[in-house]
């Protein structure tokens, strides 16, 4: 057997690991690489060679600072905030949610801040008698949309990057609002369909009191000095990402190391 024929069987196996979840997920990642090895398809020093790249200390920093928002409850009182500004109109609410989460989710984690802003949407649903369903959809769909706009957005966007530094390509690579020109038009048409055509094929679902959603991450450190110190730290490291001051990764870790020690996030 060839090794083109090993790897689309092993791929197959692991695909379907994946989709049906039959053993958690870490453990499916961990042992295919094992197998990778097992069936000489990878050489055994290079297995997880990738855990050593960058690009894995950026995910690692960027998950630390995206958490510390949670756990101070700034990332919740931000999204409260601005959907209740827009209303218990089905439509002005949909609105809202779906600008928030696209801001939001620009940044930090796609499903922190659907976690987050889970619980609020179903609280307001139950108060105003509207279809929690209808509003949840949308809400997901912008956060999905909404990290094509950076490049921390969502894991394949730097991972682009990744790809043309290993081709011997660098000077190609995307900076961090580059994916915007893309990603705001097509999070704004994905704005605009749902709230033309897309809320007309929505599912009902009724909310008659309010439910009780367990969050992604409870906040746990919610003092308004902890919630200033996480957001000037957030607000520090988009913004040497965004000037290219230091190196993406080096930002990331720094920021991550902020919240440690301000205690906006114990280690």
């Amino acid at each position: 057997m060839t090794p083109a024929i090993k790897c689309l069987i092993l791929l197959a196996v692991v695909a379907l690991l994946f989709v049906t979840e039959m053993i958690p997920l870490a453990m499916t990642a961990v042992l295919a690489a094992i197998a990778c090895s097992a069936l000489g398809l990878v050489p055994e020093n290079q297995i997880f060679l990738g855990l050593a790249d960058s690009t894995v200390v950026l995910f690692g920093g960027m998950f630390v600072v995206g958490a510390a928002m949670f756990y101070t409850g700034l990332a919740q009182k931000v999204g409260g905030a601005v959907v209740k500004l827009f209303g218990t109109n089905e439509n002005s609410l949909m609105f809202g949610l779906m600008i928030i989460a696209a801001v939001m989710s620009a940044f930090l984690s796609n499903t922190g801040t659907t976690a987050c802003l889970i619980p609020v949407v179903m609280g307001i649903c139950a108060q105003a008698k509207l279809s929690a369903s209808r509003q949840l959809m949308p809400l997901a769909f912008a956060a999905g949309l909404g990290g094509t706009c950076t490049l921390i957005g969502t894991p394949p966007n730097i991972l682009a990057n990744v790809a043309l530094k290993a081709a011997g390509m660098p000077e190609l690579q995307f900076g961090f609002f580059e994916y915007a020109y893309i990603g705001i038009p097509i999070t704004i048409a994905g704005i605009v369909y749902m709230m033309f055509l897309g809320k007309y094929i929505l599912p009902e679902a009724k909310t008659e009191e309010v439910a009780d959603v367990e969050q992604e991450i409870d906040a746990t450190n919610t003092t308004p000095k902890k919630q200033m110190i996480c957001g000037i730290i957030m607000v520090g490291v988009i913004g040497s990402m965004a000037t290219s001051i230091v190196p993406l990764e080096l930002a990331a870790v720094v920021g991550a190391v902020l919240c440690v020690l301000t205690g906006c996030i114990t280690e």
